[in-house]
């Protein structure tokens, strides 16, 4: 791996935290898929589809502070409070270092 994934999560939260869309989009994949369970199941696909989620995220949903930070066997999990209480996120990348595949929702 020529990336360090735990790096990567941090700077993600680091955007999510400034409202920062434009460096949190260049996180993702071309393919990216995000998985979000925070009110219903929604999956989350394409560059536009992206950004009007991360719209919607950042205005609704601010994150917080870093709660913890993991590896896991095929990524990086992380958890980090928001308004509506403490979310999980689960990373997958691709061999750049982009996140391919995103899990979020609240930590249970």
């Amino acid at each position: 791996m020529s990336f360090d994934p735990m790096a990567v999560a941090i700077d993600w939260l680091d955007a999510y935290r400034a409202g920062d869309i434009e460096a949190i989009l260049e996180m993702y994949a071309e393919d990216a898929v995000v998985h979000c369970g925070c009110s219903g199941v929604k999956t989350i696909t394409g560059r536009e589809a992206l950004r009007a989620y991360w719209f919607d995220r950042l205005r609704d949903y601010p994150a917080g502070q870093l709660d913890d930070l993991n590896p896991s066997h095929d990524g990086i999990i992380i958890t980090y409070s928001t308004s509506t209480g403490v979310m999980t996120a689960h990373f997958a990348f691709d061999g750049a270092g982009r996140i391919k595949d995103l899990n979020c929702g609240p930590s249970h």
